[in-house]
């Protein structure tokens, strides 16, 4: 079974943007739609994007508009461009495969959004 690093989260101003990335180990990343979620303190963990192995992206209605995201499967990562960061967006940031059962939850990386 692979393991999923998530990076690239950090402090930013209101407006700002952040580049978020996921690195898959093992054979677990081509064949499955990826999904990058998000856990604010407090809340569940909610769905943010997903990718299919083709790199059709759907987006939450919440950040529509404002994240891409893409993914090269040669390489087992996925990134997540975040523009027009809001302060609802400050979260703890993972990526993970959409079926179920998922993979073992990496240590995803904190946004916080703050001015």
């Amino acid at each position: 079974q692979g393991q999923l690093v998530e990076s690239g989260g950090g402090r930013v101003q209101p407006g700002g943007s952040l580049r978020l990335t996921c690195a898959a180990t093992g054979n677990i990343f081509s064949e499955y739609i990826m999904g990058w979620y998000r856990q604010a303190p407090g809340k569940q963990r909610e769905l943010v994007a997903s990718v299919t192995p083709r790199g059709i992206a759907n987006f939450a209605a919440f950040v529509r508009g404002r994240f891409t995201s893409s993914r090269v499967n040669a390489e087992n990562t996925m990134s997540l461009q975040m523009n027009n960061l809001g302060i609802d967006d400050t979260a703890t940031y993972y990526c993970n495969r959409t079926a179920v059962p998922t993979l073992p939850w990496g240590p995803g990386t904190q946004v916080i959004v703050s001015s």
